[in-house]
């Protein structure tokens, strides 16, 4: 009987990136071990009833606000989320069920923010402190998503993560931290998971946007905008120059009024993909156009958001990494970024996936 491993990640959220590295860490653990790979289903509230019942006050209350669009993009989730293999005993986050512990033979937390101190997240569900047995705990590209934790969140750390049997985080300023609390010295930095699956499995699951069919967009070239902070009117008239000097159309994707709203995750690979420039202040998206070697542009998140230091400098080490700093905008858009030569990426991918089969190996004792 194959052996069962179990992803406690962030699941609720209709987030690109929550979805993709959930995907590419269940993929990428089943073609290294061989082994059965399940997400396990997660929710805030003690009890599956008040989930419910808040889910339905929450449709109540805010339905008028809800648009096809909506209705078609969360349903374009819903059928990327079948890519996803659940566990069938779902629980909540703040109080996971022990019986979890007796189902599978491996639990593994990881990729994402999964133990950010802001959002509530570290706690016991992504401790794993209901798990008996230390050699079945491992991170896998953990966030903390900050660059200093609560007294609180360190005692926790202290107590709960450092008897597992493996670690590894996604930044720098993560490894210090863990190590430094845990007196750990073997903690690894990996790349996010969505980094280590060949492109041809991104392509099976990309899906070209219907929209380009209704709207005739066949052969028009676009520049992609994804921005979580704020978009301001001097990248707007920045970004709109650009694109009327090159002929291109522009795509946002979290702008309601836009056509591509209702995009899942299958269509944001394809037009990540495909596009002529990527405008952005994502980590995930920048990780696309990497992938695929999509002109890109990061622009920081300096919307004032709290903790934004902590989400640029998770960007500032993926491009490091990959010796993309000048990717940053810098108050203009070059046209060399369209021509600008990625081919020496593809070295500095396969040492870092090499690297991540490596510890996924070594932490199912391979």
């Amino acid at each position: 009987m194959k052996k069962k491993v179990a992803i406690a990640t962030l699941y609720a959220n209709n987030n690109f990136g929550n979805k993709l590295q959930n995907y590419a860490a269940q993929e990428i653990i089943k073609e290294v071990t061989g082994f059965s790979v399940y997400t396990i289903v997660n929710y805030y509230e003690k009890y599956k009833i008040i989930k419910v019942l808040k889910d339905f006050f929450k449709y109540i209350l805010h339905h008028k606000d809800y648009t096809p669009k909506d209705l078609k993009r969360e349903k374009n989730f819903k059928i990327f989320d079948r890519n996803i293999n659940k566990g069938k005993l779902a629980t909540s986050y703040r109080y996971p069920n022990k019986k979890l512990d007796n189902i599978y033979d491996y639990f593994l937390v990881g990729s994402d923010q999964v133990w950010n101190q802001t959002t509530g997240r570290i706690n016991d569900l992504f401790l794993l402190n209901f798990v008996g047995n230390s050699q079945k705990k491992i991170s896998f590209s953990a966030s903390l998503g900050t660059d200093k934790l609560f007294t609180e969140s360190e005692n926790q750390v202290k107590k709960y993560i450092s008897d597992f049997y493996s670690i590894s985080v996604r930044e720098e300023s993560a490894k210090k931290i863990v190590g430094n609390i845990t007196g750990r010295e073997d903690v690894e930095v990996l790349l996010d998971p969505t980094m280590s699956l060949d492109i041809e499995k991104w392509d099976r699951v990309s899906k070209r946007p219907k929209q380009f069919d209704e709207k005739n967009f066949d052969g028009i070239k676009f520049i992609l905008l994804y921005f979580l902070g704020e978009y301001t009117n001097e990248r707007k008239l920045v970004i709109e120059q650009f694109a009327q000097d090159n002929n291109c159309s522009i795509i946002n994707v979290l702008d309601k009024d836009d056509d591509f709203y209702n995009c899942g995750p299958s269509e944001f690979i394809w037009l990540e993909k495909n596009a002529f420039l990527v405008c952005t202040d994502s980590f995930h998206s920048s990780v696309f156009a990497i992938l695929y070697k999509t002109p890109f542009i990061v622009f920081n998140r300096d919307d004032g958001q709290k903790g934004i230091n902590e989400m640029n400098s998770r960007i500032d080490t993926l491009l490091k990494k990959f010796e993309l700093t000048n990717n940053y905008y810098n108050g203009k858009i070059d046209i060399d970024i369209i021509s600008k030569d990625y081919s020496y990426v593809d070295k500095i991918l396969e040492e870092e996936k090499e690297k991540t089969k490596k510890f996924i190996k070594r932490s199912f004792d391979l």
